[in-house]
């Protein structure tokens, strides 16, 4: 038996293996994440790629870096890089409040683990998000790349955007960030 779809006929063990394969992608994606607000929408990453949350610090600015990257920190003796997501993700920049805090995570580089300080609006909580509850990401057209996000949990009547930070990270500036820590 054969099904159309989009002009292509697929058997049935296309479709199975079709249908493996994002229940594969839902049980890798499922597990506990930390969710937080940027301009009032929800996003979750993934606990294990949390190292800890601090409150707003002095920033040192370090020159020649995009707009997003704020500076470095030191965190007990360590430089960590910090980024603004709300401008990373192209939004407005805005006041911190004492909600607004640096979540500082453990990215995956060439080189191996590098610690980023990432600003948010405010933390939320952390959750247990299963397979089921999570949603492939939407497709939005050929000029909008989505590899960041790793899907939509629906949460009690509500949506939040799981994110890949180390898609989000892995940037030219980033890169540069890592000689300076």
């Amino acid at each position: 038996m054969a099904i159309e779809k989009g002009g292509h006929k697929q058997t049935m063990s296309e479709q199975t293996k079709v249908l493996n394969q994002a229940v594969q992608r839902a049980a890798e994606r499922e597990g506990k994440y930390l969710t937080f607000s940027l301009d009032q929408e929800e996003y979750g990453i993934s606990i294990l790629k949390v190292k800890e949350i601090i409150g707003m610090m002095r920033v040192t600015p370090v020159p020649q870096t995009p707009e997003h990257v704020k500076g470095v920190i030191n965190l007990r003796g360590k430089v960590i890089p910090v980024i603004d997501l709300r401008l990373r993700f192209g939004m407005s920049s805005i006041e911190y409040t004492d909600r607004t805090c640096i979540v500082v995570v453990e990215t995956d580089w060439d080189r191996g683990k590098l610690h980023i300080g990432i600003v948010v609006d405010s933390v939320s909580e952390v959750l247990n998000i299963k397979g089921s509850d999570i949603e492939e990401t939407p497709e939005f057209g050929t000029t909008l790349n989505t590899d960041y996000i790793l899907g939509m949990a629906k949460t009690s009547g509500s949506l939040k955007i799981l994110l890949d930070i180390d898609q989000i990270l892995c940037s030219d500036g980033l890169k540069m960030m890592d000689e300076v820590a």
